[in-house]
């Protein structure tokens, strides 16, 4: 911003230095605009050029003082503006410089595509979270305004490979693409399915018959702003203490309560347990409200005979700082 109005200030300085030589010139010698301004411009390039018209005396203590003065804030206007150009265009390309060894450093971090306001959501979560992303936006306006913060951020088409890669797909932990093109979508995860076949995969869909496309296209999940509007406006509505509750769980960061999965490592103490042995509620609080096995299979509810096996995913409630815990006892050799 402060270059904004350095730029600007050496503008307005510009003009109103034409502005007096021109008046000027016009009220001294009696000239019409353009001989007027004609003048004025000679005069201050200093290019040496003769009069227009022969000078009264009164003209030639006018052409003094305007030289004396004018001459000097002209170049000190034209400096200004000659540095904030110069300055703007090498911010530009040390700023390119340094994002491009940012990215080529990333690692198990995620992408956003689209940066409209569901990617502004996502990205304030991410952000919340503190998970490392970058996110890929083709509109300059829209960049522009992603730059003047602590982002990440690509210009770009995140439907070209080139772009995909710029962003380090292959060091990414996941994509998502919530441009507002189903088509677009569609394409990207195209792309990243082919760039990284382990990469998960979510994809916003707008029409209803493009949620089986996006999925066979590679897209582990496909997520309908309108349906699950829907969804939640009528739970809202059926099961309001239901909907709170949920609510405060997932989203609500002033309460210290947190709905988490934690993926049980190789080596790691819970493996092999069962649910009754492993103690997780005793010792950390904690409620395991499903388990995802490996295979996909989903157990609600499980009992106390339920054995938990590595690679499985525990979905745990309770507090914020139990579950921190939890995590070093599902990680390998604890």
């Amino acid at each position: 911003m402060e270059a904004d109005r350095k730029l600007q200030y050496s503008v307005l300085v510009l003009f109103l230095v034409l502005a007096t030589g021109t008046i000027g010139y016009q009220m001294v010698e009696g000239w019409n605009f353009l001989d007027s301004l004609y003048m004025t411009v000679i005069t201050l390039a200093t290019i040496g050029y003769r009069e227009v018209h022969e000078l009264s005396t009164g003209g030639k203590i006018f052409t003094m003082s305007l030289v004396f003065f004018g001459v000097g804030a002209m170049a000190y206007a034209l400096r200004n503006a000659t540095h904030v150009m110069l300055e703007g265009e090498l911010r530009h390309v040390l700023g390119r410089r340094k994002l491009k060894r940012t990215l080529r450093g990333l690692k198990n971090h995620y992408i956003i595509c689209g940066f409209g306001r569901m990617g502004r959501i996502i990205a304030s979560e991410f952000r919340e979270d503190g998970v490392q992303f970058v996110v890929i936006e083709n509109k300059p306006n829209v960049v522009a305004g992603i730059a003047d913060t602590d982002m990440l951020v690509i210009q770009g088409d995140a439907t070209l490979d080139a772009v995909l890669h710029e962003a380090s797909i292959d060091e990414a932990k996941g994509l998502v693409s919530v441009l507002s093109s189903d088509a677009d979508n569609l394409l990207v995860v195209l792309s990243a399915r082919s760039l990284k076949p382990a990469l998960r995969i979510v994809a916003r869909a707008s029409a209803d018959d493009i949620d089986a496309k996006l999925k066979r296209a590679g897209a582990d999940k496909v997520i309908s702003p309108y349906h699950m509007g829907g969804i939640r406006m009528a739970h809202a509505m059926l099961k309001p203490t239901v909907t709170d509750f949920l609510e405060i769980t997932v989203q609500d960061k002033t309460v210290d309560l947190d709905l988490e999965e934690l993926c049980v490592a190789e080596g790691s103490q819970l493996a092999g347990r069962a649910l009754n042995d492993s103690n997780i509620r005793r010792d950390y609080g904690a409620i395991l409200v499903a388990l995802k096995r490996k295979n996909g299979e989903m157990i609600f509810a499980p009992t106390g005979e339920t054995r938990i096996e590595a690679g499985d995913t525990m979905i745990v409630l309770g507090q914020v700082r139990q579950l921190e815990k939890m995590e070093e006892l599902t990680a390998a050799g604890r």
